[in-house]
Parts: structure tokens; C-alpha cells; sequence
């Protein structure tokens, strides 16, 4: 009767964060009941606030309440376990190529649901009961089903593979351990795992990171691209306005010479006619007195050849002849070569001057530089802080977006890219190309907002470790009376105090840009430098007593 009353309440028995029957059942202060794997791995996120709340009431805690295993709980979970087992009837299924056999059908093989590394062994639904049935059988590890059970038997001593040599790094056995490993540094294979899980995160989020740079680069060479193709279009299009204009200029220039040649031979022409007019007529004159005087000379009248004789034989030369002023060598040589010069000066200036409108000369138009906060969100990049980088007095919270002075030293582990003396941090992201984000502050002691390049000193109190003071960053220092731009340790005062607490930070990385500006209803720029970029910048902050900094999202 017990076992039916549990099995009628058994939602009761549901754990609230994985919705499945408790596992090592742990009951906290106020009531609620978990696995104790599942809240945990629960409140493990809340370590760094120090405060540790009820996922389902919301009660808070502090310290963090010590677990353990409720063993009524623990008992009332088997008893149902069992009564589900033998209620439930086995769901079998065959197998299907692909699938995992079970290794004790006989006729008719059925789909593996578990393997046992204890048995190495794969079971179906069947056959798998006795591992919750019977006591012995119940401490075997039970995973899913597998073709690979043997790849975890040690091939030397046929042993089941559970431990990890770190100086030879290689699976082994117990035997293993004794024989060939003797003094040196063994775990088991779950330690192992859990160390390479850290490894294989900080790989991922690294390879994460490089996709989004790369993503970022694709981006700006699309938007270089597109700038190319707007540059050549205007450049083609100039070239043609200006091609038509000059292909208009010399058709113009060519009527202009075709019409002065023609005015000039009509004039010539005119003057020739003129005097071609008076020769002819001169002609006819003198071939008339010739034949009067061929008749003078046949007449026999004597007298009549006299009286004749005086007007028809005074000299030709007393007769003044018109003067001819037309050249018989008038040419139009000197306009032809007039024109023929300016063809070869063209053609040397196609030769000559194109010549240099290689692609190399080229330059391309960026896009332009943004002018209001709408054109510089279309730059906005998602920042997080990186816990590696945070100095021990900065807590970190709301996802490694707020960074704030703590007088308790914070329990991070050491670490190589850890500022263990400047109250810093750096961002886990770097930015190139064009960046924008903001950031706001609070507190009397002052902050900075920085960038650096991955190579800045990290230990010790020197002035290198430090945002602003080496020629590896740049920062901008925010008191709420005083605001000031250092780099290279040189600081440069700013005229401007802003009234508003949130800081625009801008970046073109190709264009050796960074500008600072207050945002509030309009965005006032604070400070600008103008320098050459040579590695990637990661956004971070100094953070003064009592001080908060608070990295904004742009995730929609």
C-alpha cells in the first residue's frame, strides 16, 4: 500500500531544474527538495555574488547552506524507482542497421538501450532489468548504448580503462598503473575530462571569437567591396561626362578650323576672281586692236593708213596693266600641321598620362565616417568581460557585463593574463575595423575607459601594467569633476565635464581612429586621436573605490 501511495504522487517527487525524479535528494532551509547534483550546479553561478536563492520560492541564503542527502527521500525515490520498473512493461524495438544490438537476444536481436562497462556488455529493455533488480547488479555504471565497449578495455591486461597518466598522457588501467606507471601522476579518467573541459571551453570561446572577427572582417570586406563598386561607378561615369566634353570640344574645334579654312579660300578666291575678270577683259581688248591693226597693214589707201596709224600704234606699254597681288603658292600647310601637333599631344597624353590611372593609384572611398547615434549603432558590438583578465578586488556580475571595487578579495585563480596589482580588466573580445559601444560609471573615485593591446604588462605595480600609462593603451579617466585623455603616461586635459555618465567609445581601426563622446539626448564628442593601429584592441576599465562600470547591450 506504501508503494501505491508513492507511485500516486510521484509528480511530487519531479526535481524542479532537470523535471526528473530526484537523484541524491537534498532538502534546502526553505522546504524545497533537489538533486543534489542539480542545485549545485546552481548555485555554482551565484559564487561570485555570494548570495544563493531557492530557483523555485526565491529565498535567498547567505552563506551558501551546506547540503545533505535527505535519506527519507533518498529511500521513498528507490521504493518508487523499483514500483516504476516492474509497472512499466519493457518497451522492445528491433534493431535497425546502425543500431546497437543487444548482446543476449538470441533469435531476434533487439535495440541496446544501455551498456554496462561494468558487464561490457549492451542490453535491451529486457534484459537490462536485472541491473535495477538485482543489488549486485545495481552498482554497475550503466551508460548509453554503445558499439565501443571495447575501446575501453585495456588491451594489456583486458582490465577496464579508468585512469589517465598525465606524465604520458594515456589511458590505463589499474594494472597499468602498478606495472608501467609507477610515481607518476594518475587520475581518473573524470578528473581528466573535467580538466580538458576547461580547456576545450577556453578553445571554444577563442574559436568563437575568431568567427566573429572573421564574421566582422567579411563584413567590412563586403562594405569595402561595396565601396569599390560605388568608386568605380562614379569614376566611370565621370570619365564618361568628361570623355563627352572633350569629344565635344574637338568636334567643335574641328568645325571651327573647317570654317576658318573656308572663309580664308573664299576670301582668296574672291580677290583671284577680280583680277582673273580683269585680265580677261584686257585680253579681249588687245586681241581686237591686233586684228585692226592686221587690217591697217593690208589697206592700199595710203591716206587712210595714215590717219590710222596714230591711234592704233601707240606703244602696249603706255597702258598701265592691273596690278596681281593673288600668290600663285598660297597654301593651308601650317593649319594642317597646327592640327596634326595637336593630335600627337593627344595621343602622347593617352600614351603617357593613362598610363598612370593604374589600379595601384586607385584609391577607394571609405564609407562614411558616422555622424549620429543611429550611424554609430550600426557599428554596436555585444562586449563581456573576461574573469581571467579581472584584478581580485573587481566582482563581476550580470553575466561579466558590471564590473565593480570590492574590499573583499574575490576568489578567482591565478592566472597568467590576471592584473594582480592594477585594479583593471579586460574585455574577452577584441575589436577591429569599425567598433562602437558604450559603457556607463558610477562612483566618487573615478574610472577609466580604456582600450589596450593584448600585450599589456599584467603583473606587478609598474607604470607599464597600467591603462594609459605605456604606449600599449589608451584611456580616457572619468571623475565626476574632471575628466582627462591619458597615453604614453601623458595626460591631456579635457575642456569638457559631461553631465551624463555614459560613455560612446568609437573605433575604425583601419583608419587609426578613437573617439570618446558623452551620450545623453545627443552625443557630444569628448576627445579624438588619430594614430596607427598595429594590433587588435580589447575595451577595458580601471575601476576606482566604491566605483561601478556597466557595459551596455545591443542584443536584440
Amino acid at each position: 500500500m506504501a508503494e501505491a501511495s508513492i507511485s500516486v504522487g510521484q509528480d511530487q517527487f519531479v526535481c524542479p531544474v532537470c523535471l526528473d525524479l530526484l537523484k541524491d535528494p537534498v532538502t534546502i532551509p526553505c522546504g524545497h527538495s533537489y538533486c543534489m547534483g542539480c542545485i549545485k550546479g546552481y548555485w555554482d553561478q551565484d559564487d561570485q555574488k555570494g548570495v544563493y536563492s531557492c530557483p523555485q520560492c526565491r529565498q535567498t541564503f547567505s552563506p551558501r547552506p551546506p547540503l545533505g542527502k535527505n535519506a527519507i527521500l533518498a529511500e521513498m525515490m528507490e521504493k518508487l524507482k523499483k514500483t516504476r520498473l516492474q509497472d512499466a512493461p519493457p518497451v522492445l524495438c528491433d534493431a535497425e542497421p546502425g543500431d546497437v544490438e543487444c548482446d543476449f537476444c538470441i533469435e531476434k536481436k533487439e535495440k541496446a538501450v544501455k551498456s554496462c562497462l561494468t558487464c561490457l556488455v549492451s542490453y535491451c529493455q529486457t534484459h537490462l532489468q536485472p541491473h535495477y533488480e538485482v543489488t549486485a547488479l545495481q552498482k554497475h555504471t550503466l551508460v548509453k548504448a554503445s558499439t565501443r565497449l571495447q575501446d575501453k578495455i585495456c588491451p594489456r591486461h583486458n582490465k577496464l580503462i579508468e585512469l589517465w597518466c598525465q606524465i604520458d598522457e594515456e589511458l590505463v588501467c589499474y594494472l597499468c598503473m602498478v606495472d608501467e606507471h609507477t610515481g607518476h601522476k594518475i587520475v581518473t579518467v573524470a578528473e581528466e575530462r573535467t580538466e580538458r573541459e576547461k580547456q576545450l571551453e577556453e578553445i571554444q570561446r577563442k574559436t568563437q571569437q575568431r568567427i566573429q572577427e572573421r564574421e566582422k572582417e567579411v563584413q567590412e570586406l563586403r562594405q569595402a567591396m561595396e565601396s569599390i563598386r560605388r568608386s568605380a561607378q562614379a569614376a566611370v561615369e565621370d570619365s564618361e561626362r568628361i570623355f563627352t566634353e572633350l569629344i565635344r570640344s574637338i568636334e567643335r574645334r574641328r568645325r571651327e578650323v573647317t570654317e576658318l579654312i573656308r572663309d580664308q579660300e573664299k576670301s582668296e578666291l574672291s580677290q583671284a576672281e577680280g583680277v582673273l575678270e580683269q585680265l580677261e577683259q584686257e585680253i579681249s581688248d588687245l586681241r581686237r586692236r591686233d586684228t585692226e591693226l592686221e587690217q591697217l597693214s593690208h589697206t592700199e589707201d595710203h591716206i587712210h593708213f595714215l590717219q590710222s596709224f596714230s591711234s592704233l600704234c601707240s606703244p602696249p606699254g603706255s597702258e598701265v596693266s592691273p596690278s596681281i597681288t593673288v600668290s600663285s603658292h598660297l597654301s593651308f600647310e601650317d593649319v594642317g600641321k597646327s592640327v596634326s601637333q595637336l593630335k600627337e599631344r593627344l595621343e602622347h597624353f593617352c600614351k603617357e598620362d593613362f598610363g598612370r590611372l593604374s589600379t595601384t593609384n586607385l584609391m577607394v572611398i571609405p564609407p562614411p565616417e558616422p555622424q549620429t547615434r543611429e550611424e554609430f549603432l550600426q557599428y554596436s558590438c555585444d562586449l563581456t568581460l573576461d574573469p581571467n583578465t579581472a584584478n581580485k578586488h573587481l566582482c563581476l556580475s550580470e553575466g561579466n557585463r558590471v564590473v565593480t571595487w570590492s574590499n573583499t578579495v574575490q576568489s578567482y585563480p591565478d592566472h597568467p593574463e590576471r592584473f594582480d596589482m592594477w585594479r583593471q580588466v579586460l574585455c574577452r573580445e577584441s575589436v577591429s575595423g569599425r567598433c562602437y559601444w558604450e559603457t556607463e560609471w558610477s562612483g566618487d573615485k573615478g574610472v577609466s575607459i580604456s582600450v589596450s593591446y593584448k600585450d599589456i604588462r599584467r603583473k606587478g605595480r609598474g607604470r607599464e601594467c597600467g591603462l594609459g600609462r605605456s604606449d600599449q593603451s589608451w584611456s580616457l579617466i572619468c571623475f565626476s569633476s574632471d575628466y582627462s585623455f591619458w597615453h604614453n603616461n601623458k595626460e591631456t586635459k579635457l575642456p569638457i565635464v559631461p553631465s551624463s555618465s555614459r560613455i560612446g567609445v568609437y573605433v575604425d581601426h583601419r583608419a587609426g581612429t578613437l573617439s570618446f563622446y558623452s551620450i545623453s539626448d545627443t552625443m557630444t564628442l569628448l576627445h579624438r586621436v588619430q594614430t596607427t593601429f598595429t594590433q587588435p584592441l580589447y575595451p577595458g576599465s580601471w575601476v576606482g573605490l566604491q566605483s561601478t562600470v556597466r557595459l551596455s547591450c545591443f542584443r536584440k
